[in-house]
């Protein structure tokens, strides 16, 4: 087990099989020493974390979700390394869409949970640029989903 997984298995996680795409495109693409990882939602194991924040879901819940979208973004990248994640060198960007509604301005706060996550699972290679923007719904009324751009070695 590499520094990475480690560190992860230390923190209660354990990273699951990267997900399918759910319509016509590839989990990832890579170019150069960047890897391009598609949107990741808000699923857990088979149970889909939906809701509005805003609405039916508060802050802690909507970063908890993207937590989770975090941990697939990670396993992603696993896959695309080969299985080994110590050939991940840092995150560079996460793109990040929260189902909100209109009034709802804590984006940040909800996306947070991805960042906050990754910095303290990778240290300083999970520092990273991001956004974080409303949307007015997801895919399978998801809460969250997010993006991102690695690069590896």
């Amino acid at each position: 087990m590499g520094q990475f997984e480690t560190k992860l298995a230390e923190l209660g996680v354990t990273l699951p099989e990267a997900p399918l795409p759910a319509a016509n495109y590839v989990p990832y693409v890579q170019s150069g020493n960047l890897l391009h990882v598609s949107g990741q939602i808000s699923k857990d194991g088979d149970t889909l974390i939906t809701g509005k924040l805003g609405d039916d879901l508060d802050v802690a819940a909507g970063a908890a979700a993207a937590k989770v979208c975090a941990i697939a973004l990670l396993a992603q990248v696993k896959a695309a390394c080969g299985g080994d994640l110590d050939r991940l060198v840092r995150v560079v960007k996460l793109g990040g869409f929260v189902n909100s509604t209109p009034g709802f301005t804590e984006q940040p706060q909800v996306i947070n949970g991805a960042s906050d996550f990754l910095g303290e699972a990778l240290g300083e290679a999970g520092k990273h640029a991001r956004s974080a923007v409303s949307a007015a719904s997801l895919p399978f009324g998801v809460a969250v989903e997010i993006d991102g751009v690695f690069e590896i070695k």
